[in-house]
């Protein structure tokens, strides 16, 4: 008789290959097919609402890998919070307006702004920029589907669309009437190559090698104390990092209460006490008589000669100067620096700002420097100051220099007039800190980056130098230039009937309509001026988005506001966060989000940045053609988001082994189950073997340590526990150990059941705790176990998370205890098995007899109570346990004696039993294997 056909041998359709690069894109489309997202929806209609409002991207190309860990992130916790029965609507958004769609169209185009300007009008720039950007909508959408992302795709939320741009002016006009919008002449970074204003969050720093220098301000009238001082020639040193700003020069900055101290000339030099030794040394001077000192305070109204003009640069003093480097003594330029301009704004000074849009110096400046780009300017400039005796040092310098954020070129500080947004307005700066402290934080450390950027942010510059973005409706006078309004107040009612107009003729209609049919009937109340013209800028990007609870929140009846949760990279602490909580705080007077989850960005393996010149770019469309898009699922819930996270090929491959060893966990589970009922065959716990109620009990942790870790959104926490299940506790340990009775045992008998109803419940959980991560996989086993009468919902993410797998009232502590103490031992014999394999002494574990043997009576007595469950624990034929002498060592043993185990092998079972050769009829069987072959010949 061929005894292998009639063991329980496992069996099931699920494939050991999963072939996710070609199987998953037919999931996906079931999925569409099948109403999965709606269906899941109308199951949750009038459950508690979890609101993640999705930050946009920007259509502008194809994702990348760091859309891939945000978009998956968010997929997880709703996928999580839909199984926790909560209802989780998901509206994906672009953004797609802006610098980053403008600069790539003009790569596309392979022109510059100013062709753009002399060959193409604004409005047929703006029609292929709509086109350009609802091209990669459609290309994103795709993309962002195929990472298995569940949203309603088919109604997106475009800041493009008309009723988005239309509450873009309206919230404008909001924020007009309370006060808060201001047309002002204020420094702002300025990138010359785009030729715009930049917000804080459109800037990235970088660091930059520039030219130090010291330069000398002749003293051309003292101060109105302590004339005496000055009888002798004097200048002042300053040190500056920029030359290229001492053109706009109007005032040196001295700390009020340092020390100054006046060097012997000629002619006398003045410089803070504190750096005057090392000011010394740069100069490679000694032993430089001190003639006197005088406080920064008596310095005040100190009037020097600047080094290009005949103006005259005047001391004020402030307590932000550093003594820490340099000379004590700051040069002041209001036009060129947010700090000289408040500085300015406390003593009356004038903002000069003599550089024109593209970054060159205007006529204002001497005429050797007029046309000249500023950077390029500077080693004219120190030479020219060398030439006239007032320069003392020059020197590299290394530093940290702002850059922008699209083309990568360095920025500068320019005055010129703009929109601004108060953030001092109503106290307004008090209020956002007050609501962010209100938000939960994630990680923690969130809330003190942003309070510490709120603390110090300046007013929001809303103007845009370019041409695809929303409008700003104002108009201004031809004749007078003013924006219409009364002095610096705008006549909201002009921009409330401009919106109507653009309401029923579409935002578009600004481009296209003549400023005087826009405000008809509006005369400038200044001058009394009818001839009117459109204001040429376009809002910040950030404005479209920062409005987005206002658009999308607010408009879309599936959603709410405020949302549960934002979730995006750290960077939006300066950019979306914050300016969504700027205008939502201006006008709903909290914060639009009661959660903010931030994550790091995506490095290479080394920690390196990607960038394509190095070669180390990893792009999520490869990973899903060579991987699939579970894998990385998988490699997303297994980082630690909270910072930088690593992606390589080798990174890669590890997870696309963690992944084996779980999906062969759930085949075997499956094949295991194959002929299991569970209203026929399901078992007691009470009936069951301790080894099965242990392995229940070691399910139910499971579950309570990924349920918490997904509720502390500690992902990589419940992936990593998920491993370690599938790995150790079940593959390692029980499932091994099942395999005779899962195998030999008859098919219905109670002890096979028993196994298989521990499979069952452990199968069930699984496919569930692993669907927000394996949300492919999970959803393939699942349908296999609806065929097979295992589970009812149609799709595992429609099922709601695992109830308790043991009721708290049958837990059992004591059984907890003690099998952790067996499995102890149970690693101990693990090692002398090998131990004698090696020798030659047994092959497999079946062909062991082990003797434990401990000096302690208590374990013996516990261990020889359970000698049937310790010999299935540890694969062997037969286990005896002793009382002997000597020290306890690990797991309380002295001794683990392993020897041949007595008697014959069973063909069926593989085990060696004295009992072989009993049964006349089948004298190669043991007992045990003998009684099954009689029961099933009797069927």
């Amino acid at each position: 008789m061929e005894y292998k056909t009639t063991l329980n041998l496992p069996k099931t359709d699920f494939p050991m290959k999963a072939d996710l690069p070609a199987r998953e894109p037919v999931w996906l489309a079931q999925w569409e097919a099948a109403g999965l997202y709606q269906a899941i929806q109308e199951s949750r209609r009038d459950a508690e609402a979890f609101i993640l409002h999705d930050g946009p991207p920007y259509a502008n190309g194809d994702i990348h890998i760091g859309h891939a860990l945000n978009k998956i992130l968010k997929d997880l916790i709703l996928r999580y919070k839909t199984m926790q029965g909560y209802r989780t609507p998901y509206v994906p958004g672009w953004d797609c307006h802006g610098m980053p769609i403008e600069h790539q169209l003009f790569k596309e185009l392979k022109q510059t702004k100013q062709q753009i300007e002399q060959q193409h009008g604004q409005v047929e720039f703006r029609q292929k920029a709509r086109a350009y950007a609802e091209r990669y909508v459609g290309i994103q959408r795709e993309q962002f589907q195929r990472l298995g992302i569940l949203g309603d795709w088919a109604q997106p939320y475009l800041t493009m669309a008309p009723a988005y741009e239309l509450t873009i002016l309206k919230t404008f006009l909001e924020l007009l009437k309370a006060g808060y919008i201001y047309r002002g002449k204020k420094p702002v970074h300025w990138c010359a190559t785009c030729e715009t204003a930049l917000a804080e969050a459109e800037v990235e720093y970088e660091d930059r090698k520039d030219t130090s220098i010291y330069v000398k301000f002749p003293v051309v009238r003292p101060p109105k104390v302590r004339a005496e001082f000055f009888k002798q020639p004097v200048a002042v040193v300053a040190w500056t990092t920029t030359p290229w700003t001492l053109p706009a020069n109007v005032a040196l900055c001295f700390h009020p209460q340092a020390e100054y101290v006046l060097l012997e000339g000629p002619p006398h030099l003045l410089v803070a006490s504190e750096l005057a030794e090392r000011f010394t040394a740069l100069l490679n001077t000694v032993n430089v008589r001190r003639v006197g000192t005088i406080t920064g305070k008596e310095l005040e109204g100190l009037r020097c000669q600047t080094p290009f003009s005949d103006r005259e640069s005047v001391a004020v003093t402030d307590d932000s100067v550093s003594l820490d480097e340099g000379t004590g003594v700051v040069h002041i330029a209001p036009g060129h620096g947010q700090e000289d301009y408040l500085i300015g704004q406390r003593y009356k000074l004038p903002t000069l700002s003599p550089v024109d849009h593209q970054g060159r110096f205007t006529r204002e400046v001497p005429q050797q420097f007029a046309g000249q780009l500023v950077f390029e300017a500077n080693q004219a400039i120190i030479d020219d100051l060398r030439m006239r005796g007032l320069l003392l040092k020059e020197e590299p310098i290394t530093h940290s220099y702002p850059h922008c954020w699209r083309c990568k070129k360095p920025v500068i500080f320019r005055a010129t007039p703009q929109w601004f947004l108060s953030v001092e307005q109503q106290d307004l700066r008090s209020r956002l800190l007050g609501s962010a402290r209100k938000v939960k934080w994630i990680p923690e450390t969130g809330i003190s980056r942003m309070t510490g950027m709120l603390e110090t942010r300046p007013d929001w510059c809303l103007s845009r130098q370019r041409y695809w973005g929303s409008p700003i409706p104002i108009l201004h006078c031809a004749a007078c230039g003013k924006p219409v309004g009364k002095g610096e107040q705008i006549d909201a009612q002009v921009v409330e009937r401009i919106l109507k107009t653009l309401e029923a003729r579409g935002a578009e209609a600004w481009f296209t309509m003549p400023a005087e049919e826009l405000g008809a009937g509006t005369a400038c109340p200044d001058c009394g001026g009818t001839a009117l013209r459109k204001d040429p800028d376009i809002l910040d990007v950030w404005f479209d988005s920062g409005v987005s609870h206002e658009a999308v929140l607010r408009q879309r009846p599936e959603l709410a506001w405020p949302a549960t949760m934002y979730l995006e990279g750290s960077d939006q602490h300066r950019g979306w966060f914050q300016v969504s909580l700027i205008t939502s705080t201006a006008l709903r007077g909290s914060a639009p989000y009661t959660h903010v989850l931030t994550h790091g960005f995506v490095m290479d393996g080394e920690g390196r940045k990607m960038s394509k010149s190095e070669g180390n770019v990893v792009s999520p469309q490869d990973v899903m053609k060579q991987y699939g898009a579970d894998i990385l699922r998988l490699w997303v819930a297994s980082c630690d988001y909270r910072e930088d996270v690593r992606i390589s090929p080798p990174i890669l491959e590890q997870v696309a082994e963690i992944y084996r060893k779980i999906r062969n966990t759930f085949r075997y589970l499956l094949a295991n189950l194959q002929d299991f009922d569970p209203a026929r065959d399901r078992q007691l716990a009470s009936a069951m073997p301790e080894l099965d109620r242990w392995a229940l009990h070691r399910a139910q942790a499971l579950l309570e340590e990924v349920t918490k870790s997904y509720e502390d959104y500690q992902f990589h926490q419940a992936a990593r526990a998920l491993y370690h299940y599938c790995v150790v506790e079940l593959s390692s340990c029980y499932l091994d150990a099942l395999k005779d009775r899962l195998y030999t045992e008859a098919a219905g008998s109670p002890a096979r059941r028993c196994a298989q109803t521990v499979l069952y419940a452990i199968l069930h959980a699984l496919a569930r705790l692993t669907a927000p991560v394996l949300s492919l996989t999970a959803d393939e086993v699942w349908q296999l176990m609806r065929a097979k009468g295992l589970a009812d919902e149609p799709s595992v993410h429609m099922a709601r998370w695992p109830a308790d797998i043991v009721p708290a009232a049958e837990r059992d502590a004591d059984l907890l205890a003690r099998w952790e103490q067996f499995l102890s031992v149970r690693d101990e014999v693990m090692k002398a098995l090998e131990a004698q394999r090696a020798a030659g002494v047994i092959g497999s574990p079946l062909e062991a007899r082990v003797t434990l043997v401990t000096p302690d009576a208590r374990l013996q007595r516990t261990w020889d109570g359970h000698r049937a469950d310790l010999a299935e624990a540890c694969v062997v034929s037969d286990l005896a346990v002793q009382l002997g002498s000597g020290a306890a060592g690990p797991a309380g043993l002295s001794q683990v004696i392993v020897e041949r185990a007595p008697g014959t092998k069973c063909q069926r079972c593989w085990k060696f039993q004295s009992s072989v050769g009993a049964n006349a009829a089948h004298p190669q069987l043991c007992a045990r294997c003998a009684g099954v072959i009689a029961t099933m010949a009797s069927r």
